[in-house]
């Protein structure tokens, strides 16, 4: 299996309502090529920020492609948190490359 990289999407649908959402929630069920790990949602601004585990960019805009899922922005992205700032950090990211939930 490919190393996978963990990304945010993001997606800007006003007036989308929560049911439709748990609706595409049970397609990422089936999805193989990458893996949905949480959503942080605005449901007044109809704004959601998706955490994604995936081998690439490409691979997370073919499953929403063919989902017929819209989004506005996928970045790449690391985790941090004020306990691993400084000379902790640089052991964090070794130790994150290193899991086996990254898919090494």
């Amino acid at each position: 299996m490919s190393k996978l990289n963990k990304y945010m999407m993001v997606h800007n649908n006003p007036g989308i309502d929560c049911d439709e959402i748990q609706a595409n929630w049970r397609k990422f069920a089936a999805i193989e090529a990458g893996t949905w790990i949480r959503t942080y949602f605005n449901e007044e601004k109809g704004v959601r920020y998706c955490i994604w585990m995936a081998p690439s960019e490409d691979v997370l805009k073919n499953i929403f492609t063919e989902i017929g899922i819209r989004w506005n922005t996928i970045i790449q992205i690391e985790e941090t948190i004020p306990d691993l700032w400084g000379k902790k950090w640089n052991e964090h990211l070794e130790q994150d490359v290193a899991a086996d939930t990254l898919g090494n």
